[in-house]
């Protein structure tokens, strides 16, 4: 991974259209060419994604996918997640299994994507995020494994003016680290949705939560553990890539660091001390 630069292959996908409307027949005709050579009718893996008002973004997730360099058979499902934008329009230019949740919240959404899928193992992503041509291979090379029941991935941010990517490249080294010593007792806090795999048979008995609330990827990693054991998916090349909406929150590079920075050092002292909840009493 580059220290000063985003990498290469991602460029191909930074469409520079807006809106649905935007996007020229010919983008949806070539992705559809790479969805109908790599998707398969008897998927080994599901890839599961919910996207809300993600008419443009989820073109670009789509797209990345279509360019998985793997001989394990899988399929795309993608949940419109009750979406006030034209997100259905553009699901529905894609060779995708398109789902529609109206109860909103991610819990709701990935329930009905499990549901429907068909592969043994279920890979979640986001419908913001890009993935490298080894995601796939990477992801079920770990959770194939004897014993694991749940994978989860590391990602990185994609740089834009004014977050520079050696800033982006710092708090991403911090945030890993942290992540090494949570993995020791509660790994489910490092499971997030938009890189995470786990059994499909295991998902569908402990199932997502049904409300409109954040840590429905790590809730069910929590749950999943009852059947075995929870494994971290380590490799550079297999990061997930992601925006900076979620950083523009907290205002400046350097402010969202700090902020980011604090939170979860309060968050590891937490940890280290409180019970575990799957060892609390009733």
């Amino acid at each position: 991974m580059n220290f000063f630069k985003n990498p290469d292959w991602l460029n191909q996908f930074q469409y520079p259209f807006a809106t649905f409307d935007e996007i020229p027949a010919e983008v949806f005709d070539s992705v559809n060419m790479d969805l109908d050579r790599i998707q398969s009718k008897s998927p080994l893996v599901s890839i599961v994604i919910a996207a809300w008002n993600e008419e443009v973004n989820i073109l670009k997730c789509i797209a990345s996918l279509s360019k998985m360099k793997t001989t394990i058979p899988f399929e795309i499902v993608v949940v419109n997640n009750n979406s006030s934008d034209q997100t259905q329009k553009t699901l529905d230019r894609l060779n995708i299994k398109s789902l529609f949740e109206e109860v909103q919240g991610c819990g709701p959404a990935r329930q009905l994507g499990q549901e429907n899928a068909l592969g043994q193992y279920i890979l979640m992503g986001d419908a913001d995020c890009l993935y490298p041509d080894c995601w796939l291979d990477e992801m079920i090379s770990v959770l194939s494994l004897p014993e694991v029941v749940c994978v989860y991935g590391r990602y990185s941010f994609i740089s834009e003016p004014g977050y520079p990517r050696w800033k982006l490249s710092i708090f991403e080294l911090m945030k890993d680290i942290i992540a090494e010593f949570r993995h020791v007792n509660r790994p489910y806090f490092n499971a997030y949705g938009m890189s995470m795999g786990y059994i499909r048979e295991y998902g569908l008995k402990v199932g997502f939560i049904k409300i409109n609330r954040r840590g429905e990827d790590g809730q069910l990693c929590l749950d999943l553990m009852k059947y075995g054991k929870i494994k971290q998916v380590k490799a550079k090349k297999a990061r997930t890539w992601t925006g900076i909406r979620t950083l523009r929150l907290d205002g400046s590079i350097s402010g969202a660091l700090i902020i980011r920075f604090f939170k979860e050092l309060r968050r590891f002292f937490y940890n280290l001390h409180s019970r575990l909840p799957e060892n609390k009493k009733p």
